[in-house]
């Protein structure tokens, strides 16, 4: 049995991957150049934030399956992304731009979705 990956057909999918992995790059921008933490460890801030968003990578076998978790797991970010906005006036652009990608992430999952007719 070999096991191969599947490249999206779907310009939505293909869109979600591309956010999947801006949203990876904010994070490690974020926390490990822009603004990193003063009391936290990194690797800690780190471990939180992008950890969980490469376990969709076990999945990516099937790219409509990890697109499913990430979009589930985006629901943090976004959260996330709202807290930092309304809390922090120095990190206010980069949560504006992690929210701009969940939304993204969570529309292009909304696209994929089959009407029946």
């Amino acid at each position: 049995m070999s096991s191969r990956i599947v490249l999206p057909a779907a310009p939505e999918q293909r869109l979600g991957l591309l956010t999947w992995a801006a949203l990876i790059v904010l994070q490690v921008v974020w926390h490990l150049w822009l603004l990193p933490p003063q009391i936290v460890p990194i690797w800690l801030v780190l471990a939180i934030t992008v950890i969980p968003l490469l376990l969709p990578l076990l999945a990516i076998g099937d790219a409509r399956r990890a697109l499913l978790w990430v979009g589930i797991l985006s629901l943090f970010y976004f959260c996330h992304g709202v807290a930092e906005g309304w809390s922090s006036a120095g990190a206010r652009w980069l949560a504006l731009a992690e929210i701009i990608l969940t939304l993204l992430l969570i529309g292009t999952l909304g696209a994929g979705v089959k009407r029946k007719p």
